[in-house]
C-alpha cells in the first residue's frame, strides 16, 4: 500500500503522472471497524483489475479540529494504527487529507471538483450517513449528483447491524466504557489494541512480588473502563501472557487523579524501562477496588493472576495465538 498525504488546495494531482483511476472509500474511519471494513471492501472489489484502490482518511478527526466534541480528541486507532488496518484490507493507496480551517471551509461542489476531480477518483464508496462540505452540507445524495458532473459513480453502503445496533466508533466506546471486550472483539473484527512505552511509576509493584509495567501511552488512545484485565503484552519481539490494571490505585492513598495502566507480565522477568509495549485486551476481570490492607491487596492479585492465565490460555487452546504486529 502506498500512503498519499495531500492538504487543500492540492498544488497538483499525485497520481497525475500515473494516469491511475480510482475506486475511493472515503471517511474518517476510526476504529476500522466491521462496518468501515465493509465500506473500504466494497471499494477494494470495484476497483476489479481495471483501477486502483483507495482509502480517503482525515487527520486529525474533524469534530476535534472545529470542536465539537472533546471525545474525539481520543482516538479508537491512532493514524499509523489506522494505515495498518487499511493495508491489510489489501488496498493499494491510503490518501491522507490533512483536516483544518481552511479544508473545513470548502463546500460539497468544490470538495468533489478540486479534491476528487484530480485523484483521478471514478467510483466513490461511502456510509449512509455519509457528510462532507462546509457544515456537512453534502450527504451520499449529493455527492451522487455532483458526481455525476465530474464523471465519478457513488455506492452508497447501508448501515451493519449487531445485536440490533448499528455498528459505529461511537458503538464501539460506549463497549469500551462498560468494559465489555467481547463485544469490542465482535466490533472491530479483533481485538482492542493500545501501545505506548514502559515508564517509571512507583515501584511498588515490585516490592510486593508483582512487578508491574507502567506504560505511558503513545497516542490519546480511548481507555476501556477502569478495573483488572487479562491482556496479551508485545514486548521484545514476543507476546506475553499479563494481568493489568486500569485505575488510581486507592488502597496505596497516593492521590492519584488521572488512571494508570500497569500490566504483570506473568512469568516474566527482566528489565523493561523505557522498552515500547502493545496491549492486546481480551477480557475484564473486575472493577477496582480499595481493599482494606496491602495483604489483601496481594492476595486478591494473586487470584487476578490465576484467572488472567486461565482466560489466556482457553484462548490459546483454541487456536487464537496472537500474531505479531504489522511494524
Amino acid at each position: 500500500m502506498k500512503l498519499i498525504s495531500i492538504s487543500y488546495p492540492l498544488s497538483a494531482s499525485p497520481l497525475a503522472e500515473t494516469g491511475e483511476e480510482l475506486s475511493i472509500a472515503i471517511g474518517h474511519f476510526d476504529g476500522v471497524h466491521i462496518g468501515h471494513q465493509n465500506v473500504i471492501r466494497r471499494a477494494v472489489d470495484a476497483a476489479g483489475q481495471q483501477r486502483k484502490s483507495a482509502v480517503m482518511t482525515f487527520h486529525p478527526h474533524p469534530k476535534a479540529v472545529l470542536g465539537q466534541g472533546e471525545q474525539y480528541v481520543n482516538c479508537l486507532t491512532p493514524l499509523d494504527d489506522k494505515l495498518t488496518q487499511f493495508a491489510a484490507l489489501g488496498v493499494d493507496y491510503a490518501i491522507v487529507m490533512r483536516f483544518d480551517h481552511s479544508f473545513a471551509d470548502v463546500t460539497p461542489e468544490r470538495f468533489v471538483r478540486e479534491v476528487l476531480a484530480p485523484l483521478q477518483v471514478r467510483h466513490a464508496v461511502v456510509g449512509f450517513d455519509f457528510r462532507f462540505g462546509h457544515r456537512g452540507a453534502g450527504d451520499s445524495a449529493a455527492l451522487r449528483r455532483l458526481g455525476l458532473e465530474a464523471a465519478i459513480t457513488t455506492e452508497v453502503v447501508e448501515p451493519l447491524l449487531h445485536q440490533d445496533a448499528k455498528v459505529s466508533s461511537t458503538y464501539v466506546r460506549e463497549a469500551l466504557a462498560e468494559g465489555d471486550m467481547a463485544l469490542v472483539k465482535q466490533l472491530l473484527g479483533r481485538p482492542y489494541e493500545v501501545e505506548g512505552t514502559v515508564v517509571h511509576g512507583h515501584a511498588r509493584g515490585r516490592t510486593i512480588g508483582f512487578p508491574t509495567a507502567n506504560v505511558g501511552l503513545a497516542e490519546p488512545f480511548v481507555t476501556p473502563r477502569l478495573g483488572v484485565y487479562a491482556v496479551q503484552a508485545f514486548i521484545d519481539g514476543d507476546w506475553h501472557p499479563a494481568v493489568l490494571n486500569h485505575g488510581i490505585k486507592p488502597t496505596f492513598k497516593d492521590g492519584e487523579t488521572a488512571p494508570v495502566l500497569e500490566a504483570h507480565l506473568i512469568g516474566f522477568a527482566g528489565d523493561l524501562y523505557g522498552k515500547p509495549i502493545r496491549l492486546r485486551f481480551i477480557a475484564f476481570l473486575r472493577p477496582e477496588r480499595k481493599f482494606g490492607s496491602i495483604e489483601e491487596l496481594i492476595a486478591q492479585i494473586g487470584r487476578d493472576r490465576d484467572e488472567a492465565t486461565e482466560v489466556l490460555a482457553e484462548l490459546a487452546s483454541e487456536g487464537a495465538s496472537p500474531a505479531r504486529p504489522v511494524q
